[in-house]
């Protein structure tokens, strides 16, 4: 197995895919069986993808979307024109394409849909965020392929249905999710959710729907002040744009940072003073509020590569990277801040991927659509 990631910002499409493909072909020198192809910064002639790619891989699958940002050869390319392709050559690898349509998002219709799946096999999968309800998406995969890895994002760079485009083979598609599974290839994954822990761990006590009433049977409004009020200035500051909730995945005696599913806070209902979460939950549910920060997200993300490298006995033969448009030089201050961090623990593996409206990823087991993370694919 083998994996090459190349990386061009020439301002005219079709000379950028040359020159991309040309360099990932170079530095493959091998027969590619998969073309993993992101685009950024071009809103004409994007339907001309799939065949200026076919040109230059050959029988090749053609996997890949529109973005509003790319990532390649250790080059994290944001709000501009970029290409980013990823070539691999997997002999011993079945790769099996599949199209989702919006309408067939349950269980039984997506097993028909995509005909029988391998246990241990990776769904790789992009989605169009205007025309399909990416948690419905994750949730119907989960069901349908329980014992599947499914990892992926949502393609960006796009403001109004039908803008963003999904490459499948020789195909473009403007609706619904393309995908490939991954038969006979070892897939680990890592999701970094970017936040830390503050205050104390809780019970949900009260709640209805996406709204906790009540926290250890106080108001939720309440406990949250008075999270507030037992933090620095500066994490005061924070607390205004930068907060989230975190939902605990297992129960434990102590939790920890990554102990817990991170998802948005919409703010404080004024009549029940009930705290609305992009979330829903169960009686005494743990939860603990969170901020999100470069310094977290850095931390975070150092944390679980340098796991993965202990845990790991060999190193992966290349890896994708779905970021969040919300991570990259506008959290960090600085250009390719998390690919330099996967390549201080892997070296000269090739990375590719691309800046999602939503990550696809999962945590303890369970799949998610995640904002704000990095999740990374590697192939072994």
């Amino acid at each position: 197995m083998k994996w090459a990631s190349a990386i061009s910002d020439l301002p005219e499409l079709g000379r950028g895919l040359d020159v991309a493909l040309e360099d990932a072909t170079r530095a493959l020198d091998a027969r590619a069986d998969l073309a993993i192809v992101f685009v950024s910064g071009h809103s004409v002639d994007l339907a001309r993808v799939p065949s200026v790619v076919r040109d230059h891989v050959g029988e090749a699958v053609i996997l890949g979307c529109s973005a509003g940002g790319v990532v390649g050869a250790g080059i994290e390319l944001e709000g501009r024109a970029g290409v980013s392709v990823t070539l691999a050559s997997l002999p011993a690898a079945e790769l099996v394409p599949f199209h989702i349509d919006p309408m067939t998002l349950r269980g039984e219709s997506l097993r028909h849909t995509m005909h029988r799946v391998d246990d241990g096999s990776t769904l790789l999968t992009l989605a169009d965020p205007f025309t399909l309800d990416g948690p419905g998406l994750v949730r119907a995969l989960d069901e349908a392929f329980p014992s599947a890895v499914k990892i992926g994002g949502l393609a960006s760079g796009a403001r109004a249905p039908g803008n963003h485009l999904l490459f499948l083979g020789d195909a473009t598609h403007t609706a619904g999710a393309v995908g490939l599974e991954l038969r006979g290839v070892t897939v680990d994954t890592l999701v970094a959710q970017g936040c830390r822990p503050i205050g104390e761990a809780m019970f949900v006590t009260r709640h209805r729907g996406h709204v906790i009433l009540e926290l250890n049977g106080k108001p939720a409004a309440q406990m949250v002040r008075a999270v507030f009020d037992t933090l620095s200035p500066a994490d005061q500051e924070l607390f205004a744009h930068s907060l989230f909730l975190g939902l605990a995945m297992t129960e434990k005696r102590e939790y920890t940072r990554g102990d817990f599913l991170i998802r948005n806070i919409g703010g404080v209902q004024r009549d029940t003073g009930g705290l609305v979460v992009g979330a829903t939950f169960s009686d005494y549910d743990v939860v603990q509020l969170h901020l999100r920060d470069a310094r977290a997200s850095a931390e975070d993300l150092d944390a679980l590569l340098a796991r993965y490298q202990e845990e790991s006995s060999t190193p992966p033969a290349g890896a994708l990277l779905f970021s969040c448009l919300g991570r990259g030089a506008g959290l960090y201050g600085a250009p390719n801040h998390d690919s330099d961090a996967f390549h201080r623990v892997a070296p000269g593996v090739p990375l590719g991927g691309f800046f999602c409206n939503g990550e696809i990823g999962p945590v303890r087991g369970h799949t998610h659509l995640h904002g704000y993370t990095s999740c990374f694919a590697m192939f072994r």
